[in-house]
């Protein structure tokens, strides 16, 4: 047998679109992983469907993504408490990789969601957390296009409920 390096298989996106991608990089996804664990080999002879990741954001951005971590160490899942601690860190190469449009930015949270690859929904998280940290209510309205259905009543009410989460 081949060595993952070596080895290809070729996912299909919702709107049919065949990418062939190395094995090594589609095992970022542990719903790939998973599956080629349950199913065996033979599940690498045919095409995998990925029908919750569109066209528009992905698989091309999600793979780009997990081509350049292939060789990162697997992260434990229990090991979040650095993670918590630096929310709005983000390596430089991940910034970059996020500087797109905000309905591409939520379709590769979606997809990287949908394939189960944690680091990369974490850097979209991150990337969405740093777009809010330190805007008022109507700042974060108008960034993410968000209309206001609060009466006056209603957004002091809630205001005065969430005081203690106010910086000071």
């Amino acid at each position: 047998m081949s060595s993952a390096d070596d080895q290809t298989i070729t996912l299909v996106s919702n709107d049919n679109v065949s990418i062939p991608v190395a094995l090594k990089v589609a095992e970022r996804s542990m719903l790939i992983k998973n599956m080629l664990e349950d199913i065996g080999e033979s599940a690498m002879e045919s095409p995998i469907p990925i029908p919750n990741v569109r066209k528009r954001a992905s698989p091309k951005e999600v793979i780009e993504w997990c081509e350049h971590h292939k060789d990162d160490p697997a992260t434990a899942a229990d090991d979040d408490s650095d993670s918590r601690k630096k929310t709005t860190d983000i390596e430089e190469w991940d910034q970059k990789f996020m500087q797109v449009d905000q309905e591409m930015l939520f379709e590769i949270i979606l997809a990287s969601n949908y394939l189960d690859i944690k680091p990369l929904l974490d850097v979209g998280c991150k990337t969405v957390a740093n777009m809010i940290k330190g805007k008022s209510p109507e700042e974060i309205r108008k960034t993410f296009n968000i209309t206001n259905d609060f009466t006056p009543e209603e957004e002091e009410q809630i205001r005065r409920e969430n005081e203690w989460a106010e910086d000071r």
